[in-house]
C-alpha cells in the first residue's frame, strides 16, 4: 500500500514504512481495539487468557467469548452484505427468535423429539421461514421500493409478536441432545458453535472474495444508477443479501435456543440487530454503502461479545451497562475515524509551535524593540 503523497525523484513512488502501512491497513484498528479490551481483561482477570483441556473439551474465557459470540458473528455476516448494498436490516433479531420458536415448537410436538430426524426437519422449517422473512424484506426493498429501514423496521416489531404467537407467549422447553448439539455441543474439542460459525464465515468470503458476487454488490452499494447502466441487475442482489442476511439470523437463533435449551419469543436475539450493526462499524465497513471487510465484521463482533464479557467482569451495575456499553463504542469508532485521527493530528501540531519559528518571531520582536 503506497500513500498518493509519497513521491521521490522524478515522481515515482516511494513505498511508506512498514509501521505506517500496518497502520493503514483496514483490519489493524478493529485488531488493536480486541487487543486492548484482552489485555484489559487480564488486569483484572489473571486467568483470563488461560485455556485448559477438560474432559475432552476447551474450556476458558476465550472459548467463551467463542462460543456466545458465534451467533453476533452469523448475524453480522449477513449485516455486512446489506450495509454494503448500502441498506439495512433490523429485522434480524425477530427473525432470530421466530427461527428459535419454530425450531423447538416443532421438536417439543414431534412424536420423538430426541431423534436427528426431527432436529433436521426442525432446522428446515426453521431456516426456511427465515428466507421467506428475507425475500420479504427484498421485495419491499427492490420491488417496491421501500426505504429498507422502512421495511426491516416493520418486521422487526411484527415478527417479534410472530414469534409470541408461535409459542403462545410461553417458553418452549425442549430435551434433544441433538439440537443441544449446534449450540451448547463440542466437536474436535471446540464448541460446535464456533465451528460452524467459521464455516459459514469461510464460505461467505470465498464465495464474495473468489468470485464476482463481492465486486457486484459493492457496485451496487457503491453507486447504484451506475450499476444499472451497466446492466447489473441490482433488485436481484438486493433480494439475495436480504434472504442471506435472513438465513444468517436463522442459524444464530438455532444457536441460541439449542445452547438454552428452549425459546424465549419475548428475549431471543432482543437488540440483536444493533450488536451487529456496531460490530459490521468497528470492522470497518461504511453505512454508505460500497466496500465491505468480512474479516473486520468478524473481529468487531469478538469486540462486541469481548466488551460484554468484560462489563459483567468489571461488576458494572446492569442498569448503566448499555452507557457504558455505548461510552465505549463511541471511543472506538472515534479512535478509528481517519477523518478524527487527523484532527487530532492537526490541533497537537497548532498547539507545540515549531522551536525553530518561535526562535525566529521571538528575535524579530526584539529588532523592533531595540531597532
Amino acid at each position: 500500500m503506497t500513500a498518493p503523497d509519497d513521491t521521490g525523484a522524478g515522481g515515482r513512488p516511494v513505498r511508506a514504512p512498514a509501521a505506517r502501512r500496518l497502520v493503514e491497513h483496514r483490519l489493524f484498528w478493529p485488531a488493536a481495539v480486541l487487543a486492548a479490551l484482552l489485555v484489559g481483561n487480564v488486569v483484572f482477570t489473571h486467568d483470563f487468557l488461560a485455556v485448559r483441556v477438560q474432559n475432552g473439551h476447551l474450556y476458558g474465557s476465550l472459548i467463551d467469548v467463542l462460543q456466545f459470540g458465534a451467533p453476533l458473528i452469523l448475524v453480522s455476516l449477513g449485516m455486512t452484505l446489506v450495509i454494503a448494498t448500502r441498506g439495512i436490516d433490523l429485522s434480524v433479531g425477530s427473525t432470530v427468535a421466530i427461527a428459535g420458536a419454530l425450531a423447538c415448537e416443532h421438536i417439543a410436538t414431534a412424536k420423538d423429539p430426541g431423534s436427528v430426524s426431527t432436529v433436521l426437519s426442525a432446522i428446515a422449517v426453521a431456516v426456511g421461514v427465515a428466507a421467506g422473512i428475507g425475500l420479504l424484506n427484498g421485495f419491499l426493498v427492490a420491488r417496491l421500493g421501500v426505504q429498507p429501514i422502512v421495511a426491516t423496521l416493520v418486521l422487526m416489531v411484527a415478527g417479534r409478536g410472530v414469534a409470541q404467537l408461535i409459542t403462545d407467549g410461553q417458553i418452549i422447553s425442549v430435551s434433544s441432545s441433538a439440537y443441544k448439539m449446534i449450540g451448547g455441543g463440542y466437536w474436535l474439542t471446540l464448541p460446535f458453535a464456533v465451528l460452524l460459525a467459521a464455516a459459514l464465515v469461510a464460505v461467505t468470503s470465498l464465495v464474495t472474495r473468489r468470485t464476482a458476487l463481492g465486486l457486484l454488490i459493492e457496485s451496487v452499494g457503491g453507486n447504484p444508477v451506475a450499476s444499472r447502466l451497466v446492466g447489473i441487475r441490482a433488485a436481484g442482489l438486493l433480494v439475495m443479501v436480504y434472504v442471506v442476511s435472513a438465513v444468517c439470523a436463522a442459524v444464530a437463533g438455532l444457536m441460541i435456543s439449542s445452547n438454552v435449551s428452549s425459546a424465549d419469543g419475548n428475549n431471543a436475539g432482543l437488540w440483536i440487530e444493533l450488536d451487529a450493526i456496531l460490530a459490521v462499524v468497528i470492522g470497518g465497513t461504511a453505512l454508505t454503502g460500497g466496500r465491505f471487510s468480512l474479516g473486520g465484521t468478524v473481529l468487531g463482533a469478538l469486540t462486541i461479545q469481548t466488551l460484554s464479557t468484560t462489563i459483567y467482569t468489571l461488576g458494572v451495575p446492569p442498569e448503566t451497562t448499555l452507557v457504558f456499553k455505548a461510552l465505549v463504542v463511541i471511543v472506538v469508532c472515534l479512535v478509528q475515524s481517519p477523518a478524527f485521527r487527523a484532527r487530532l493530528s492537526r490541533r497537537r501540531r497548532t498547539a507545540a509551535p515549531d522551536p525553530a519559528s518561535a526562535a525566529d518571531d521571538l528575535t524579530a520582536r526584539r529588532q523592533e524593540v531595540h531597532p
